[in-house]
């Protein structure tokens, strides 16, 4: 089989390797597509992410789904879970499973990922999809998963008022979410006019914050109050800082943005007189089911936000074209 490894910053290369065996409870999945998140991004820049680095040649992607290959479920197609909690910890016992210290995540430290053409992984992490999603949208199912558990943690009220920052994939999937938990006005906050025509789609306001007259229109956008909610997916301070100024008195801030350099600062003397509550967005819950369900009951739209698909081969290029933000979801497609 054909992969993509990690060799240093910026060094991706493709080759043949060696095809995995399954071990216990463990299926094949010849993999369909793969979408590159800015955790990615992150490992192909830097070489790691957060106090995660790079020790050995790695295959990155963890957003993906594809065919099982082997055992009694052989031919059946699946959008697969990164995560694989150890299922034993307190952690994992009080539901918590994306906390689990022991948790293995595809294409992150260690383990291995989805950019190549067969994996080994856990059966029970390989959820069932209709043929009505494509390859692609299989793939999108793990971004949705990470904007459902950010909404979730926002409490979102309906009939409220939501604000996204940073309408990349994720912040675009999680206007969708807010709008589907019932949120009947949603503001969006992006500097990138590509993604603002997007967010459009679903946000009764599109500001940019570079744009003269921002704060002003940002209050006018959110209300006297402010909105009941915020959610950031910018990963820098500005976005954060923007996200305490949407935010009403009481409101809960959810953070699901990655900084480049492991830190954020907000306005604290804001914050504080607001009371607000920041929740930070660890990946997902076991969210898999009703991200399936969003996507094939049509509440939520994930295909139209791939905006490139490349090759296996293509790979290297793939990551310069998401590095520069040319687009939106970048998709990579082993199986061809």
């Amino acid at each position: 089989m054909r992969a993509a490894r990690l060799h240093g910053v910026g060094d991706l290369r493709v080759a043949q390797e060696a095809e995995p065996s399954p071990g216990d409870g463990e299926v094949l999945v010849r993999v369909g597509a793969v979408g590159l998140c800015g955790s990615d991004l992150h490992w192909f820049a830097d070489g790691g992410i957060g106090d995660a680095t790079l020790s050995r040649p790695l295959v990155l992607g963890h957003e993906f789904g594809g065919v099982i290959a082997s055992g009694p479920r052989a031919g059946e197609r699946v959008a697969v879970d990164p995560a694989v909690p150890c299922g034993a910890c307190e952690l994992c016992a009080d539901g918590h499973g994306n906390l689990c210290p022991q948790v293995r995540f595809a294409g992150h430290g260690v383990t291995d990922g989805a950019l190549r053409e067969v994996l080994a992984w856990p059966e029970h992490r390989a959820h069932p999809v209709p043929d009505t999603l494509d390859d692609a949208d299989v793939a999108m199912l793990e971004p949705l998963g990470v904007a459902i558990h950010a909404v979730d943690l926002s409490h979102p009220r309906v009939g409220g008022t939501v604000a996204v920052v940073g309408c990349g994939p994720i912040g675009l999937c999680a206007l969708q979410v807010a709008r589907a938990a019932g949120a009947t006005h949603a503001v969006a906050v992006e500097p990138l006019a590509h993604r603002r025509e997007v967010a459009a789609r679903w946000a009764d306001v599109v500001l940019d914050p570079a744009a003269d007259g921002f704060d002003a229109a940002l209050r006018e956008a959110v209300g006297p109050l402010g909105a009941h909610t915020v959610i950031e997916c910018a990963g820098n301070d500005d976005a954060v800082a923007i996200s305490v100024e949407a935010a009403r008195p009481g409101a809960t801030v959810v953070l699901a943005g990655i900084p480049d350099d492991d830190h954020t600062a907000f306005p604290a003397a804001n914050a504080r007189r607001k009371g607000l509550t920041f929740r930070m967005a660890r990946r997902m819950k076991e969210v898999y089911p009703r991200a399936i369900d969003l996507v094939t009951s049509g509440r939520v739209d994930v295909r139209s936000l791939v905006s490139h698909r490349f090759a296996l081969d293509d790979a290297p290029r793939a990551f310069e074209v998401a590095v520069a933000r040319e687009g939106l979801k970048v998709v990579v497609t082993p199986g061809g």
